[in-house]
This record gives C-alpha cells, structure tokens and sequence, in this order.
C-alpha cells in the first residue's frame, strides 16, 4: 500500500504546485511545455518505454486526441485549483471516473448493473452538491471544475481505446506525452516570437518540478497495480478516496478553502460514490 500512498500524496502535490503557480507568477503553459519534457524522459528511463510500441499497435487516432487532451487538461487543471480551489478540483477529476463507467456500457458493451446505475446518480449528486456555491462566484469558478470532470473522462476513454489495440501502456502514456510536448512548445515559441510571454527561467523551473512530480503519480500508481495484481479494485479504490480525502484536508486546512454543509455533503456522496463504483 505504500506506492498507493505515495501516489496519493503527488497527486495532490500536483493541485497544491498549480494553487501556488499563480502566486509565484508563474507562466503555466511553459510550466506545462517543461512538464511534458520531464515526463518524457522520466517515462523511458524508468519504465523503458518506447513511442514505437505505441504507434506499431494501431492506435494512432486515439495517441493523438491524447496528445491534445492532457495538456489541455492540465492548464484546465490549474484555472480550477485557482478559481474553485483544491478540494472541488480534486473532486471533479475523481468523479470523472464516472463517464469512463458511462462510456463502459454506452461504447464498449460492457452489461448496465444497478449497482453501476447507483454508482452514477451519486456522481452526479456529489458534482452538483460540491460545486454549489452560496456565494456568487466567476463562471471560472464552476465551469473549471466541469472541465476538469469531462477532460479526465475523456482521457480514461482514450486510454481504454489504447488499450484496446494492445498498445503497451507506458509507451503510449510516452508517445502521448511526446505529442503534448510538441504542441506545448509550439504554444510557448508561438506566444514568445508575438511577445505573448517571454521565456521565464522561473516558469521553466516550476515545470521541472511539475513534472517530476506528475510522473512521480503516475509510477506508484502503476507500482500499486504490480505490486497488488489479484485486488485492482482495492488499488483503484484507494486511490480515489485517498485523493478525495487529502484533496479536501489540504485545501480546508492549508488553504483556507471555505466550504458549506452541502459541499462536505458532496464530499461523502462522492466518497460512496467510488465505493460503489469500485465494486460494480
């Protein structure tokens, strides 16, 4: 269990460097460009990935939309943890497990069971309860987190269709990254010859950072699922809780993120809700 706790603690790492990104004027989409070269590397050193296993399984459609959607995702990612804060941020990238299980049925044929029907309404419940806001907030403040909880359903889709086709998962995880480091820095060099954004040691810097410590998320994830191959939904089922519950004792504690009766609500029905979705 201690590579699912690992796992936990740098994926809210990774919430907690973009809640600090804006205050350190930190220019998130070079931040996220130096992420992906970070990553990229990390990927064929430690888990010997190569792009050539990926693209030789025939998944080339899905590899792309990949490329696209994670670093679309994360500068997403970083827009929430500013404006909703840590606690529904982490919520809302959880719960978007609920539209891979959607998808499970609706595109992959997978049988429609009521504890999955259960585990779909209290998804929903749990967005609608942790995203309410007594106070009137910017669009930012709402919209972010949907972002977040469709981006992250959609990337598990991809990764399903990866899957699919046999494609080893860390050499596609490396090709996707490959192609998000690509347009990343196509953006950067794009918004710094305009005078857009001007190249930033600093930002570049918080990047390496960044991106050691979303690998570093995704290794003890997958170390998690080697070292307990006969429970993945203990592992899967950890994972998610314990992101939702660090998520949340992180942002109220650390951060001072104010939340009302019906958001904590939110937080137990989104708690019950992975507990049922995990045994479905």
């Amino acid at each position: 269990m201690i590579y699912i706790l690992l796992a936990v603690a740098f994926s809210v790492t990774v919430s907690v460097l973009l809640k600090l990104a804006r205050r350190a004027n930190i220019d998130i989409v070079q931040a996220v460009a130096t992420n992906y070269i970070m990553a990229a590397g990390l990927a064929m050193w430690l888990l010997g990935a190569t792009p050539q296993a990926a693209l030789e399984a025939d998944a080339r459609v899905p590899l792309i939309l990949l490329g696209i959607l994670l670093p679309a995702i994360f500068v997403m990612l970083a827009r929430s943890v500013s404006s909703a804060g840590i606690v529904r941020t982490d919520v809302a990238q959880r719960l978007s497990l609920f539209l891979s299980l959607a998808a499970a049925f609706l595109l992959f044929g997978e049988a429609l069971v009521p504890l999955k029907i259960l585990g779909i309404v209290l998804a929903l419940v749990a967005v609608a309860c942790i995203l309410w806001r007594k106070e009137r907030v910017e669009r930012a403040g709402w919209l972010a987190p949907l972002a977040v909880f469709a981006g992250f359903g959609a990337i598990d889709i991809c990764f399903k269709l990866i899957a699919q086709a046999h494609a080893p998962f860390p050499s596609a995880l490396l090709a996707s990254f490959l192609i998000a480091l690509v347009l990343c820095w196509i953006a950067v060099i794009v918004r710094a010859v305009t005078r857009q954004a001007s190249l930033s040691p600093r930002s570049i810097g918080f990047g390496v950072v960044l991106g050691a410590a979303n690998f570093a998320n995704i290794l003890f994830y997958i170390r998690g699922h080697q070292a307990l191959p006969n429970d993945p939904s203990l592992v899967f089922a950890s994972m998610n809780l314990g992101v939702v519950l660090l998520g949340a004792l992180t942002g109220a504690l650390a951060f001072r993120e104010k939340l009302s009766w019906l958001n904590w609500a939110g937080l137990a029905v989104a708690v019950a809700a992975i507990g049922v979705m995990t045994i479905a």
